[in-house]
């Protein structure tokens, strides 16, 4: 069973967030948990997150701190702090997020321009030309 957090901090990612948590073990010593939250969404518009988490205690605080470093340290000296997956800038937009946006305003001009014809159509044929 999950012990009460005892000092939290959060990190926003795009669609993943990071908790941070201080815990206390039964014996009253501190740990921490790091939880990675993703958030999904499913075909009918609801979502569901998947989380994964890691426990770390202090007699390991030292070295994982080293190697974490180590990794990340060759992670920018090898390719730099430029991210260069499109996914991950601000402006991505998914290939079919894309196409569908683009039809729908498509679909939503040519929906406005009936409705024009329909509505001058009715009234004066002349009106008409030239705006379409």
């Amino acid at each position: 069973m999950e012990q009460e957090e005892i000092y939290s901090k959060v990190l926003r990612a795009g669609r993943r967030t990071y908790f941070f948590d201080v815990r206390a073990t039964k014996a009253g010593d501190y740990y921490l948990t790091v939880t990675e939250s993703k958030k999904f969404t499913n075909d009918d518009g609801s979502f569901h997150y998947k989380k994964h988490k890691i426990y770390l205690y202090k007699e390991d605080f030292t070295e994982f701190n080293s190697i974490l470093s180590e990794m990340t340290d060759y992670i920018i000296n090898e390719k730099g702090q430029e991210v260069i997956s499109d996914r991950h800038q601000k402006d991505y937009i998914k290939e079919e997020s894309y196409y569908l946006k683009n039809l729908m305003k498509n679909h939503q001009q040519v929906t406005l321009r009936m409705l024009i014809l329909m509505i001058f159509n009715s009234k004066d044929t002349q009106t008409t030309k030239g705006l379409i």
